[in-house]
């Protein structure tokens, strides 16, 4: 399993759980996705995460989405970087 697949079965499992205590877990994640990613390919990496994130949230029930919101937020700030 490479580093993006890690990341998002890590995201996919705390989204569905929507307990805003994972959202460290989730920073985690994210940030060993980012470190073990070369730079060029990092940030299309994470516009993909995003993506299949945001296909599920429309499913979730209103704890998932509040922290798929909270990831997305994240990962919009990853981007700016």
């Amino acid at each position: 399993m490479g580093h993006i697949d890690s990341c998002i079965d890590t995201l996919r499992r705390l989204i569905t759980a929507g307990d805003l205590n994972g959202l460290p877990l989730a920073e985690i994640a994210i940030k060993e996705y980012w470190a073990a990613t070369p730079p060029r390919a990092r940030k299309s990496g994470l516009l993909y995460i995003q993506q299949i994130l945001h296909d599920r949230r429309e499913a979730a029930g209103r704890p998932s989405r509040d922290f798929a919101d909270t990831v997305d937020a994240y990962i919009e700030r990853k981007l700016a970087t």
